[in-house]
């Protein structure tokens, strides 16, 4: 019987983000975690001859939260931006998931058209020996740049 070896498995402290904000690109070091998820749209279709009703995807919407240690204002300086000006701002975050320990290889995914949704503008916590941060978002496209390869069975 096949199976998956451990060591191909991806480890998620292995890989990287960087974001391009107006131009400027930025080494994302202060991620703990980020997740992006897709999910479709689907309208309910009910057709004579079937009780049942169907469904048909429609389109789909992004969004994520990534978990930073709280040591940039970038993200409280588009925020900012916004409140102030009215400009909002789009940006990219390319991640790679690349465990060396792993025959699978990398995988890098980005995510356009990047819109923050909420952001914490100040915070003290005298319960916390490390601040970190929840920031949410919404995403317009993806790109997949680089796939996993398909791991040796043992």
């Amino acid at each position: 019987m096949s199976y998956l070896k451990a060591q191909d498995t991806i480890s998620g402290k292995e890989g990287k983000a960087v974001a391009t904000i107006d131009g400027n690109v930025e080494d994302m070091f202060y991620i703990k975690k980020i997740e992006a998820n897709v999910e479709k749209t689907k309208s309910e279709i009910k057709t004579l001859g079937r009780r049942g009703t169907q469904h048909k995807a429609t389109g789909w919407s992004g969004t994520g939260s990534m978990t930073i240690y709280y040591i940039t204002t970038n993200f409280r300086k588009l925020m900012t931006s916004y409140m102030q000006n009215g400009v909002d701002t789009y940006f990219d975050i390319l991640v790679t998931n690349e465990d060396p320990a792993s025959d699978a290889g990398s995988q890098t995914i980005v995510l356009e058209g990047v819109n923050l949704d909420k952001v914490i503008m100040a915070k003290l916590d005298t319960e916390s020996d490390i601040l970190d941060e929840e920031v949410s978002f919404t995403f317009e496209n993806v790109r997949v740049l680089d796939s996993f390869k398909e791991p040796a069975l043992g």
